[in-house]
């Protein structure tokens, strides 16, 4: 039977994605979301009539995004505002210390000498060109390809290549890759901190992860108006494509008959037929049973101890006072394994948290905004155990207290303006992602087989499809988007009776 007709299950980055590249290729899509808008965790607070992004706070990997525009025969500049920010993010580790890690290497490389010394400052660009070939390795067999076992993937880069297969450092810690490249154990925390983009420890997630380091070096830019217009523009897009958007509308059932995926049921009771369906929620919640009883073989199980982190946030309108803010700024906690064991062995906030503030209406100088009060977003790191407990205000206090002594001691004060401020716990992320437990980043990326563990798109019930951050090739905004592409591409394939083949098919792809 041929595929006509698709509908999308979430209107997330994965999701929206998917349907674009569905509709370029004629087929016939209807996005069903929850929420009242798209952006899925892309998300944004009002606070006093002011948003306030309260997610994803940056851009990378832009070139995802500039394909799929292109894939549409438009393009992603004209539809969002994009400013490359040319300091990526300023870190503290007490009053007396900051460090500006800038976008141009070479400025970079200046800043770490005056940090650390000559030697680090060589040291760091020997880390940025190991990082850049660990990217350029798996950027088309990994990540803009469907998922792959260790032997295929080993078979995609190539067997008579064996430097390159061992030069992707699988079977290494990230921090142990760290303690050789850095003797500062400052900038052994700063690029540690990258592990985090994922929702996993420095301590037990592989080396790998250091193409991080280059992703970001490939650029970083912020959206005018916020990431929101990001998600925004990727349905207005879509809808000129001739997809249609359903808003307010939960899915209660995944149609599975004669074997295969034929459409969903709304809680309104009303069928929606199709073809196929792709889902782009977390896995998890297929196998917990929450979109029916024949959709659970299509999920994946999702064990506390395989979850990624969660976080509590706070976004709020204030005044920074002491600390130069930029618009992203990192404030370090004094011991980064300790804050690791609280969080993954120990299942707990730290008691010393890393925090991050996102001063989102501040300038990449010293001189701050010009806006008083300014949009703040502040995050720590927390367990994703949103399912097992609830934080109540008195826990919710104390952590605020920790998180605010982190930032006092290296000399920032935060000046409330309005008594109008949003928390959200790993409970509220748990009930914002069912079946997650707050974790916002899918599977940790925890040992070299973490990231052939994340479900693909293609799933055990036929016509069903997977997208989101929680897939292959894992979390953040591009990679979701390349998940939404690759489902396409796998939906795409069995349109035309090709299941079994093994080559890339995203449009616009390089």
């Amino acid at each position: 039977m041929p595929i006509d007709r698709a509908v999308i299950v979430g209107a997330g980055i994965g999701g929206l994605a998917c349907a674009i590249e569905l509709a370029c290729q004629g087929v016939a899509v209807e996005v069903v979301e929850r929420a009242g808008r798209a952006g899925g965790k892309m998300r944004e607070i009002e606070i006093d009539g002011v948003t306030v992004d309260s997610g994803p706070t940056v851009l990378t990997m832009r070139w995802v995004f500039d394909e799929l525009f292109a894939a549409a025969g438009s393009r992603l500049e004209g539809r969002v505002g994009l400013t490359q920010l040319p300091v990526l993010a300023r870190h503290a580790w007490n009053d007396r210390e900051y460090f500006d890690l800038h976008a141009d290497i070479r400025t970079a490389a200046d800043a770490v000498g005056r940090l650390s010394g000559p030697e680090e400052a060589r040291r760091f660009l020997a880390f940025c060109a190991e990082a850049r070939r660990i990217y350029d390795t798996l950027k088309q067999p990994f990540l803009e390809s469907q998922r792959a076992g260790p032997l295929e993937l080993s078979s995609r880069i190539g067997w008579l290549k064996p430097g390159q297969l061992f030069g992707i450092r699988p079977f290494e810690t990230y921090s142990g890759a760290l303690a050789k490249s850095f003797r500062d154990p400052r900038l052994r925390q700063l690029f540690g901190r990258y592990a985090t983009y994922n929702g996993s420890s420095p301590f037990l997630a592989p080396a790998t992860l250091m193409l991080i380091a280059h992703v970001e070096r490939e650029g970083v830019w912020s959206v005018t108006g916020g990431m929101q217009r990001l998600a925004d523009a990727l349905v207005v897009l879509a809808g000129e494509l001739g997809v249609t958007f359903r808003y307010n509308a939960v899915v209660r059932r995944i149609l599975v008959e004669k074997g295969s995926a034929s459409g969903v049921v709304l809680d309104s009771g009303e069928r929606l037929l199709a073809d196929a369906v792709v889902v782009n929620a977390d896995p998890t919640a297929l196998f917990a049973g929450l979109f029916g009883h024949a959709a659970i073989p299509a999920g994946a199980p999702g064990h506390h101890d395989t979850r990624s982190l969660s976080a509590v946030t706070w976004t709020l309108q204030g005044e920074g006072r002491g600390f130069p803010l930029l618009r992203h700024n990192v404030f370090f906690s004094e011991d980064y394994a300790a804050e690791f064991e609280d969080l993954f062995r120990h299942r707990r906030v730290p008691r010393d948290p890393t925090t991050y503030v996102c001063a989102q209406d501040r300038l990449e100088s010293d001189h701050g905004g010009d806006v008083r009060p300014e949009r703040l977003f502040m995050l720590v790191n927390a367990p994703a155990t949103g399912d097992l407990e609830a934080f109540d205000a008195k826990e919710i206090a104390a952590c605020e207290t920790r998180m605010m002594s982190r930032l006092a001691r290296c000399g920032l004060t935060i000046a409330r303006t309005s008594e109008t401020r949003v928390i959200t716990t790993p409970a509220d992320f748990h009930r914002l992602f069912p079946a997650t437990g707050g974790a916002l980043y899918g599977r940790v990326s925890h040992g070299w087989k973490a990231s052939f563990e994340r479900p693909g798109s293609q799933t055990a019930v036929p016509r069903l499809y997977l997208a989101g951050g929680s897939t292959h090739p894992g979390a953040g905004v591009p990679m979701a988007a390349l998940s939404g592409r690759l489902a396409a591409a796998r939906l795409l394939s069995d349109r035309h009776s090709t299941r079994s083949s093994r080559l890339k098919v995203i449009s616009g792809g390089t």
